[in-house]
């Protein structure tokens, strides 16, 4: 069994309570309000630009060309959907009201950026799950997505094969990188991932709950 398919199955708990929490199954029905869309857009916007750094420090240091120029390409997608989201969101409002950052998104993008530090392949583990998890979470919304959802912009970006061929190779590479280290580093990634996995259910709730300081 693949580093992959090994820690999907150990973490499915988590994913399926992520599937299953109110932010999720409103966002498919459409009856989400739109205030805790807008928080949660907000802070996504905000996390993006952390991710994307913490990928371009990934890229800095892999030692396979290859594997450096695909976190390259990561980090320049995470850059640009931050600039998008950032334009959509702050259309109907003042510049300079981009709001601060809230708990759930500091805790985040600050373990990101402090894991990039640590063994690449662990640090690799670390950013999988705002690829993967997100990918089968839009893929569950998209099938049960309300006709007229006023969220399916949004849902559609998530389901596309552009984004699909994305997550699998960020997949293969932790493959990879597992396949290539110690016991003790693919424990490791394992930790990583499955912290960040935890992370990933932590913000939605964050946007559920309206959570500030």
């Amino acid at each position: 069994m693949k580093w992959s398919e090994k820690t999907w199955a150990e973490t499915a708990p988590i994913y399926q309570r992520i599937v299953e929490m109110p932010f999720i199954e409103e966002l498919a029905a459409g009856t989400l309000p739109m205030e805790k869309f807008k928080f949660y857009i907000a802070q996504d916007d905000i996390y993006l630009e952390s991710y994307g750094r913490a990928l371009a420090m990934i890229a800095a240091r892999a030692t396979d060309q290859s594997e450096a120029l695909a976190f390259a390409r990561y980090a320049e997608i995470a850059f640009v959907s931050e600039q998008e989201m950032h334009k959509a969101y702050f259309a109907d409002n003042a510049p300079g009201d981009k709001p601060a950052i809230q708990p759930a998104c500091h805790h985040y993008a600050s373990f990101l950026k402090s894991t990039a530090l640590e063994p690449v392949e662990v640090a690799m583990a670390a950013v999988l799950p705002c690829f993967w998890i997100y990918r089968e979470v839009g893929r569950q919304i998209y099938k049960n997505s309300a006709p007229g959802n006023p969220y399916q912009a949004w849902i559609d970006t998530y389901v596309g094969e552009e984004f699909d061929a994305l997550v699998d190779g960020a997949i293969a590479i932790c493959d990879a990188a597992a396949e290539r280290a110690t016991a003790e580093t693919r424990r490791a990634m394992t930790e990583a991932y499955t912290f960040a996995a935890r992370l990933e259910f932590d913000f939605w709730d964050a946007g559920y709950k309206l959570r500030k300081w």
